[in-house]
């Protein structure tokens, strides 16, 4: 069985393209498209992997980690940060929040495997 990622991005597109790229390759993906109860939904099912954007509907992929970070089943778990802003003070508010890795849009899809690989067999 293949390693378990979940997918919490608002964009159909990206969903679509990250989700294509994981599957052909392997992964188990399962997505969610709101911050609303993001973290129950992760915490219900905690992944392999957690890929989460910032800008998300009810509630920020920030907020989102910080939350996750204050329970014990998610403190551990990687998480791969995905943003359309990729300034430097986004960078720092993603290290603050507890990311593993930070990641701008748009995206290679080389790049996206190399870091789920990467962060899951870490």
């Amino acid at each position: 069985m293949g390693k378990r990622v979940l997918l919490i991005e608002d964009e159909p597109n990206i969903i679509e393209a990250v989700s294509f790229i994981l599957s052909r390759d392997g992964w188990d993906v399962s997505t969610h498209s709101n911050g609303h109860d993001a973290v129950g939904v992760v915490l219900e099912a905690p992944p392999d992997l957690l890929i989460l954007d910032v800008m998300l509907p009810g509630k920020s992929g920030f907020d989102i980690l910080r939350e996750l970070r204050e329970h014990h089943d998610a403190e551990a778990l990687p998480v791969l940060m995905l943003t359309a802003r990729g300034q430097l003070k986004d960078r720092e508010m993603a290290e603050r929040a507890g990311a593993s890795r930070f990641m701008t849009k748009p995206f290679s899809n080389s790049e996206v495997l190399e870091v789920v690989r990467e962060l899951v067999s870490a």
